[in-house]
């Protein structure tokens, strides 16, 4: 005879699973190396060339302690590699053989191995939303520095910093300085460098930082509101960082941000032709635009018609690279001032130049039509995967209808950024830039979906 009981059938309440210590190291861990690779130069200005050396050799190597355990617990899905970003790095090594300055090959090609490997750890052990967790960690501690520095500076130093905290000489150009202390000068005044010592890298981080932030905020992380502080001190620094190549990067990213939203509220595959042909007609309007007007447009960037001296800068280039157009000249990002090759070749601000302030060209001195080639491949790649990923619905069975990730929204931003500051910067074939271009793209063969499937944490024993 059945009887009233106070107790259920259902399974009892259980804690949830802890997550293993590992894991957790292992997220900490992610979030300060992709701050030292974003803030390189503060190691280095910090540190000196050695000290910046020892930062990046730490993170390769403890990226490699935690990732050979992983490897060996769960294996690698080796047909999902981005073949294309590794052939880059792979004929990188090989230009040794003919490269014209070999010392400086020798020096910079680990810098490059050391951010794929790091790009593609990352990548392996952390799911989608702890990338952009430890992104957002990251870029925090970015801006936050770069605004304590300049606070310091001008505050309390009351003179401009030179790297290395060395004394200043008689009568040093500006541009030496590490940070100048013009925090307080006005929108209009010169412009500040934060602790990347320089105003365009610190540009594109406030702009890689704003869409971080954003997205963080839009997937309702805890202590959401304060996502809006950092949102708007992240604005101010890149007001204050004056750079136009940030700028153009910023109304990229918005663009591409306004074409995904409209295309994920397209129903039919007729209404994604249409908008695909709107968006080919608005583009190809802005380019003619921008092309007839391109002498008014420069003025309204704060820029004269050599773009800061740069068209001096590739015309250097152009004529070294076109003497071994198919192979290269030899692998070096960044050129080494201190070889022969380098030193003293292009000068600005007495200063050698150490890139070419554009990646296609950059990468045609150093590797040829070849290097250039792949170098295209890896990114159009990038491209390709990353607006699919962020216009397609997640789908995995029947159902048609999931809701949208906001944390696939960043990826197209990510890969408009760094095209757009290519095209003046040589950032996106090294450091920071290589490092989140490799990333993207091997996370996205790996998990095409947030939440499902590959897009799982590598470390899973829990904590006992």
């Amino acid at each position: 005879m059945a009887q009233i009981t106070r107790y259920t059938a259902h399974t009892p309440p259980a804690a949830p699973e802890r997550e293993a210590t590992s894991h957790q190291l292992l997220r900490v861990w992610a979030a300060f190396a992709l701050f030292s690779g974003m803030a390189h130069a503060f190691w280095w200005n910090l540190l000196g060339l050695a000290g910046g050396a020892v930062v990046l050799a730490v993170t390769t190597l403890g990226a490699i302690a935690f990732w050979i355990p992983v490897i060996r617990r769960n294996g690698l899905r080796w047909r999902r590699l981005p073949w294309t970003a590794l052939a880059y790095v792979a004929w990188g090594l090989v230009s040794l053989i003919w490269s014209a300055w070999p010392g400086a090959t020798l020096l910079t090609w680990p810098l490059l191995a050391g951010c794929t490997l790091q790009a593609l750890f990352f990548a392996h052990t952390l799911t989608w939303a702890e990338i952009v967790r430890a992104l957002d960690v990251a870029l925090k501690w970015v801006m936050g520095l770069s605004i304590a520095i300049e606070l310091w500076v001008a505050l309390i130093r009351r003179a401009p910093l030179l790297p290395n905290f060395v004394d200043p000489p008689a009568d040093p150009d500006p541009q030496w300085y590490w940070v100048r202390g013009n925090l307080f000068e006005g929108i209009v005044g010169e412009r500040i460098q934060g602790i990347v010592g320089n105003a365009n890298y610190l540009g594109i981080l406030c702009v890689l930082a704003i869409a971080v932030f954003a997205v963080r905020y839009a997937s309702r992380p805890p202590y959401a509101p304060v996502q809006i502080v950092w949102i708007v001190l992240t604005a101010i620094l890149f007001v204050r960082a004056g750079s136009a190549t940030a700028l153009v990067c910023a109304a990229g990213a918005t663009a591409v941000l306004v074409t995904v939203l409209l295309m994920r509220r397209a129903r039919t595959a007729g209404d994604r032709r249409r908008l695909y042909l709107l968006f080919v007609g608005v583009g190809a309007i802005a380019l003619a635009l921008a092309l007839v007007l391109w002498d008014r447009v420069l003025p309204l960037l704060g820029r004269e018609a050599t773009l800061t001296d740069r068209d001096r800068i590739w015309t250097a280039v152009w004529e070294r690279a076109v003497t071994h157009p198919v192979h290269g000249n030899g692998f070096s990002s960044p050129w080494v001032p201190m070889d022969p090759a380098f030193d003293g070749w292009i000068v600005d601000h007495g200063i050698s130049v150490f890139h070419a302030h554009n990646m296609w060209l950059d990468a045609f001195l150093q590797l040829g039509r070849v290097g250039v080639l792949l170098l295209g491949l890896a990114y159009a790649a990038l491209t390709w995967r990353s607006w699919f990923f962020a216009v397609d619905r997640p789908r995995w069975d029947l159902q048609a209808d999931r809701p949208f990730s906001p944390l696939s929204l960043l990826a197209p931003l990510l890969a408009a950024m760094l095209l757009l500051q290519g095209l003046t910067e040589s950032g996106p074939i090294m450091l920071w830039g290589w490092t989140l271009a490799v990333l993207f793209s091997f996370k996205i063969k790996l998990a095409p979906i947030v939440g499902h499937d590959g897009d799982q944490p590598a470390l899973r024993t829990p904590r006992r």
